[in-house]
């Protein structure tokens, strides 16, 4: 894969002259924009260019005629059109199975999104986080502001089961007081029949005596 890595590299250093250039342009014209750096599917289809140029290298023209010396000694012509043809071959079949791959994983998808992450970072005035190579500092930044968060909700919904409980508990203070009073007129009443009750039965007791 060092092929792949010089294509990086060398789309890198391209788009970085031409970031440059266009940078000098843009002080003496007025502020032509910059042409933007290649995506990582365009850095992906240089890499795997780079490799089949390097496979192509690797097995040139001259290797394999020198594997079939007697047969190029008899029909270079030949032999120079089966190595075309293998070739040819070689690379849409590399080329068919990467792009198995690129579908299987939607890597094109995930190429753009990647692109667009890194375009919509670039004006965020935080710097990124980056692991500072210690797991315990590392987690307890991770973690803290998620359960300051989480502390933060807990007392909010703790604040308003308060409220309800208080609302609650008014309630039913007051539904006590309302039973208090009813009991208390209830017993008003009975003390009221009682009387009246006892003046009666006096009545009776008058009436039956004047008899």
């Amino acid at each position: 894969m060092g092929g792949g890595g010089g294509a990086v590299g060398r789309l890198g250093m391209a788009a970085a002259r031409g970031g440059g250039a266009a940078a000098a342009a843009a002080g003496g014209d007025g502020g032509s924009p910059a042409p933007a750096a290649p995506g990582r599917a365009q850095v992906f289809a240089a890499v795997v260019d780079t490799f089949l140029e390097k496979l192509v290298a690797a097995g040139s023209y001259q290797r394999f005629a020198n594997c079939y010396g007697s047969f190029y000694k008899l029909q270079p012509e030949v032999t120079r059109s089966i190595y075309d043809q293998f070739i040819s071959q070689l690379r849409a079949s590399i080329k068919e199975e990467i792009q198995e791959v690129k579908d299987e994983g939607n890597l094109e998808m995930l190429f753009n999104s990647l692109d667009k992450i890194v375009e919509e970072t670039k004006n965020q005035e935080e710097p990124a986080w980056r692991p500072s190579g210690i797991p315990e500092e590392d987690v307890r930044s991770a973690m803290v502001p998620y359960l300051l968060k989480h502390r933060s909700h807990l007392r909010k919904v703790l604040k308003e089961k308060e409220e309800e409980n208080r609302k609650v508990a008014e309630s039913v203070l007051a539904g006590r007081d309302r039973i208090a009073e009813l009991q208390r007129l209830i017993q008003a009443r009975k003390h009221a029949w009682q009387a009246i009750s006892k003046e009666q039965q006096e009545l009776i007791m008058t009436f039956k005596e004047t008899q």
